[in-house]
């Protein structure tokens, strides 16, 4: 690596690059990536599913782009990308995916935060990917929320601060940079950055109370890096800038108040909360201003030059002082000092039989079994009985990422069911009639993913409970706010994800193979406050 001194030497381009962080399409380096490394030296690089088949690929990945960067006298970069857990996974194939920060606040032990972290850092360290997004520390306090929701470990920012810290301290363990997001809170907003400019209209004492929290016991816990959010917060600014292009926010508070010195990025700048209103040219220079000390841009090439040469352009003519871009360039080329990144990454042979190991599995299986949640079970409907014919009814509407495995036979609830014993028939809910003939079953299950956003699950789900009510239970696979939905259900189980690990997991509960453990990480109604588990309460 470099030291201080030499950084000070490098020409402005080459400064300014390091500061960005890009994203790129292909499963290998693409031109435009190749030519942004070699010739702006960027900062980094992050991964999408885009990006991603299987753990040998993106190792093979991750060693061609730190060859193309060295090749060219550059730093090495950060890999970054978005492995939550859970619903927010990128790479799936060959490694151990950990359940998510619902699950894990259900559960409700930074035990459990801080081992699935560790796990899912050394495994993302094994294949050349030095920054997680992640965690996500807002806190799920408004149920309309797009773009949260299970993301977050919970509705009390107590229990998120205690888990955010344990995984910034799990990940940071396993030598990948954490990253706390999105400051200074997204969890409150009906709106998804993504498509428009959340307000959150919150005084000073409510956000200390609350959003501020877990943000300041993660910078207690050393969080390498912070992401901001696009969100703009009028007590905190009146100008009505998003919190990421905000002085007064980014320096003021994060900075001056709150006394963090480490990494801050951007999230990307291809959200419409900033493309659509000052574009990533814009952005990029008024982040750096306001303080960011990397920039996230993730799709466009032509987007990423273009704020690449907005940057260099404002430094000469003395919109953005240099003394900034220095400032910016220290953070991040100590944090690569101080995250090794110059260490090779050991041979595929080599790394293949440390990652996604029985061990590692175990760790995921313990912690996304003692997230399992029985919210009602009036009349003792479960466990279920293996010999009784049972239908399950399975939701339309299930996010891209995780089709496939669901519904492939071998991802399903009921697959599940049917490899312990039980006699099942699965549906798809959109399927003609699927409630014809409910004489038949002695037991029905009505899976949900998110019924307040999709019809057909709300229809289906309270159709069965009307039709059958001696004999229906659900199960939530997402969002447990769907008991609102279909109250008069007389069993009702949560899972937090409807990855497989989940569906196994709550499969064993349903006949009994398990007694849940979880509680409630979010008040449902004042029946079902937070702590709650018909088990018992915390």
């Amino acid at each position: 690596m470099t030291s201080g001194q030499e950084w000070q030497s490098w020409s402005l381009k080459k400064k300014i690059g390091q500061l960005f962080v890009f994203g790129f399409h292909g499963f290998e380096p693409s031109e435009p990536i190749k030519q942004l490394i070699e010739a702006n030296g960027i900062g980094g690089t992050i991964y999408f599913t885009r990006n991603v088949k299987d753990a040998q690929q993106v190792h093979r990945l991750s060693t061609e782009l730190q060859s193309i960067a060295k090749q060219a006298g550059n730093p090495p970069l950060f890999i970054a990308i978005d492995q939550e857990g859970g619903m927010v996974a990128r790479l799936v194939e060959g490694v151990t995916l950990m359940p998510g920060n619902m699950a894990l606040g259900a559960a409700g032990l930074a035990e459990g935060a801080m081992e699935t972290a560790r796990v899912c850092g050394e495994e993302l360290r094994q294949l050349g990917i030095t920054m997680n997004y992640a965690p996500c520390i807002d806190v799920n306090n408004n149920p309309d929320n797009p773009v949260i929701n299970v993301r977050s470990y919970s509705d009390r920012s107590s229990v998120v601060a205690e888990l955010g810290a344990a995984a910034v301290a799990g990940y940071q363990a396993a030598g990948v940079a954490a990253t706390v997001k999105h400051f200074p809170g997204h969890g409150d907003t009906a709106v998804d950055s993504h498509h428009a400019l959340p307000i959150l209209q919150h005084g000073r004492e409510r956000l200390e109370a609350i959003e501020l929290k877990p943000f300041r016991a993660a910078i207690e816990a050393g969080t390498d890096c912070i992401m901001t959010a696009h969100v703009c917060l009028p007590a905190l600014d009146a100008t009505g800038v998003p919190s990421t292009l905000s002085k007064p926010i980014l320096t003021g508070l994060l900075r001056t108040e709150l006394g963090y010195n480490g990494v801050v990025v951007t999230d990307c700048l291809e959200m419409d909360a900033i493309d659509k209103t000052y574009g990533p040219e814009q952005g990029a220079i008024k982040a750096l201003q306001a303080g960011a000390d990397m920039v996230l841009i993730s799709h466009t090439f032509e987007k990423q030059r273009s704020a690449l040469e907005a940057v260099a352009a404002a430094v000469e003519s003395g919109e953005l002082e240099e003394s900034r871009i220095n400032e910016a360039l220290d953070r991040v080329m100590t944090l690569k000092e101080k995250r090794k990144l110059d260490e090779a990454l050991q041979p595929w042979s080599q790394v293949e039989s440390i990652i996604g190991t029985e061990a590692n599995k175990a760790v995921a299986s313990k912690w996304s079994e003692a997230s399992v949640t029985l919210v009602k079970n009036d009349d003792g409907l479960l466990p279920l009985s293996r010999g009784e014919s049972t239908l399950v009814l399975w939701p339309e509407i299930v996010p891209v990422s995780v089709a496939d495995e669901m519904l492939s036979g071998d991802g399903s609830l009921g697959y599940f069911l049917q490899e312990l014993g039980a006699n099942v028939v699965e549906r798809l809910m959109n399927e003609p009639n699927p409630l014809a003939d409910l004489e038949q079953f002695s037991q029905i299950v009505v899976v949900t993913y998110d019924a307040s956003k999709h019809q057909v699950e709300r229809e289906i789900a309270r159709e069965a409970v009307r039709l059958a009510p001696e004999r229906t239970v659900a199960v939530s696979v997402r969002n447990p706010l769907d008991l609102l939905l279909y109250p008069q259900v007389k069993g009702y189980m949560a899972v937090y994800e409807c990855r497989p690990l989940a569906l196994a997991a709550a499969a064993k509960a349903l006949l009994g193979d398990l007694v849940p453990k979880g509680k409630l990480p979010l008040e449902i109604s004042a029946a079902y406050p937070f702590g709650w588990s018909a088990e018992g309460s915390r």
